[in-house]
């Protein structure tokens, strides 16, 4: 994928929220599980923020980022992919959120590499610290609720 400008990476990175807050508001209505509804529905919260703080961005604004490096657990690395579908349990729902969540984290710190602009690599280093968050709750629900039961 080729840039010609920061305003370029943003408007990529802002659609990519989008289709990430989509994702998880589709995930809330498919499952049927109220929790994993609840869970799916504060993500997507989530990636409206994180959509929100690109355009104030793109806007000339830098807000302020988030200051703790997150450690990845890794767990996700090891499983196998799974697509998201109405009869899909517990398992294949946190499983399939790990996955999603490496992808932005990825996606983010691709980003940031793309840019020579260090502001806005740093919020991209940002954003890719919150995606590597998420990904570490699931990881963690992923180990107390599916791994304990084995």
């Amino acid at each position: 994928m080729e840039f010609n400008s920061v305003h370029d990476i943003l408007d990529f990175a802002i659609s990519k929220e989008q289709e990430a807050h989509d994702l998880y508001v589709h995930l809330a209505e498919i499952v049927s599980r109220p929790e994993l509804k609840k869970t799916f529905g504060e993500f997507a919260q989530m990636e409206l923020g994180h959509r929100t703080r690109l355009e104030k961005i793109k806007a000339g604004e830098l807000p302020g980022l988030p200051d703790t490096v997150v450690q990845d657990l890794k767990l996700s690395d090891f499983l196998v992919d799974v697509s998201p579908h109405a009869n899909m349990d517990y398992q294949d729902a946190i499983l399939f959120a790990m996955k999603a969540e490496k992808r932005a984290y990825d996606l983010y710190i691709a980003l940031g590499q793309a840019t020579s602009d260090a502001g806005v690599r740093q919020v991209f280093d940002g954003l890719a610290q919150e995606e590597l968050k998420h990904k570490q709750f699931f990881e963690a629900e992923y180990d107390d609720v599916i791994l304990e039961g084995n």
